[in-house]
C-alpha cells in the first residue's frame, strides 16, 4: 500500500511537470509565430503604413505619428484656421499653388488636403531638416512677423509655413512641407503611407 502511495505521488508530480513543460514549449513556439504577424521595426522604418485614430482630435489641435522614422503631423483645422489659410496669397507665399509638388496628385487646393479640416504633413523643415514648432494662433510672438496668420515656425533658421504647410516668401526653406501619401480608412482613422486604392509595395 505504501508503495502504491509513493507511485501515485510520483505519477502526479510527473504529470504536473510534463504539463508545465508542454505549456512553456507551446508558449515559446506561439510567441515568434504571433510576432511574425506584426510589421518589424525594419518594415515600419522602410515605410509600412501607420494608422492614426483622430476621433479625439479637436479643432485647432495637432497630433504626431511616426512614419518612416519621421514625424507626421495630423492637424484638425477649425473653420477660422481654414479661413485664415485660404486668405493667404502669392504675395506672402513662395509656392501658394504648390507648383513644386510636395504632395500626392489627389491632394490639391490651397489647403493641400483630402478633407478641408484635416491637414497631414511631414513635420520636417525643407531647409535643413529641423522640426518646426506649431504656432496656430494669429500674431504669435517670436515668429518674426507682425501679421502672423498661424502655422509652423522653425526657430533654427527662421523658416515659416502656413497651416497648409506652404512656405512663406523670404525664408531659408525652398519648398512647402511634404504631404505624405494617406487616406481615410473611416471618418476617424487615417492611414499614413498609403493612398486610397494603393497597395503596400
Amino acid at each position: 500500500m505504501a508503495e502504491d502511495g509513493v507511485n501515485r505521488g510520483r505519477r502526479r508530480f510527473l504529470v504536473a511537470a510534463t504539463t508545465m513543460v508542454g505549456a512553456a514549449g507551446a508558449a515559446a513556439v506561439a510567441v515568434p509565430f504571433l510576432s511574425a504577424w506584426k510589421p518589424s521595426a525594419e518594415a515600419r522604418a522602410a515605410g509600412a503604413p501607420v494608422k492614426a485614430d483622430i476621433s479625439k482630435l479637436e479643432p485647432g489641435q495637432r497630433m504626431v505619428v511616426e512614419w518612416r522614422g519621421r514625424p507626421v503631423w495630423i492637424l484638425d483645422r477649425s473653420a477660422e484656421m481654414i479661413r485664415r489659410t485660404e486668405a493667404l496669397g502669392e504675395d506672402r507665399l513662395a509656392d501658394a499653388a504648390s507648383s513644386n509638388p510636395q504632395q500626392p496628385d489627389y491632394v490639391s487646393g490651397p489647403l493641400r488636403s483630402i478633407r478641408p479640416e484635416i491637414g497631414v504633413f511631414v513635420g520636417i523643415c525643407t531647409h535643413l531638416g529641423c522640426s518646426p514648432v506649431f504656432r496656430p494662433e494669429p500674431s504669435a510672438e517670436g515668429v518674426g512677423v507682425d501679421d502672423w496668420p498661424g502655422g509652423f515656425f522653425c526657430p533654427c533658421h527662421g523658416s515659416r509655413f502656413d497651416l497648409a504647410g506652404r512656405v512663406f516668401r523670404n525664408v531659408p526653406a525652398p519648398l512647402n512641407l511634404e504631404v505624405p501619401p494617406y487616406h481615410f480608412e473611416s471618418d476617424s482613422v487615417i492611414v499614413v503611407g498609403l493612398g486610397e486604392g494603393e497597395e503596400v509595395g
